[in-house]
């Protein structure tokens, strides 16, 4: 059966990524408490700036920043909205939602929901 996933692509300043990655690791282990299936966070090795479109110019990359690309996987839509609504009502996270808390511009950042079309 296909899954669902939520998928974010964002700018951290080099500088905080201890503090993402701590960020990310708190909330990831809310989002699996509430049942979804996986939650990764990866951090860019290999992207440079294409003509056209690209994972930095996606985000208006700075110089002292580097893009983290992230995704969270759920058994299905309905399970991932159920779960999201949880998450977010989570006491634990509540200082973590206000944007003046966050190691990295929220105004950059993307996000979307995506069913799977291919899973091997």
């Amino acid at each position: 059966m296909a899954r669902y996933v939520d998928g974010f692509v964002l700018p951290v300043p080099k500088k905080k990524v201890d503090a993402y990655r701590r960020l990310a690791r708190k909330a990831g282990k809310i989002w699996k408490e509430y049942g979804a299936l996986e939650c990764t966070e990866c951090i860019a090795d290999d992207v440079k700036p294409g003509k056209l479109t690209s994972f930095p110019q996606s985000v208006k990359l700075r110089k002292d920043e580097v893009v983290v690309f992230s995704w969270i996987i759920f058994k299905s839509r309905k399970q991932r909205d159920s779960i999201n609504k949880k998450v977010m009502a989570d006491p634990r996270l509540e200082g973590m939602m206000d944007p003046k808390n966050h190691p990295f511009d929220a105004k950059r950042m993307f996000w979307g929901g995506f069913k799977t079309i291919v899973e091997l």
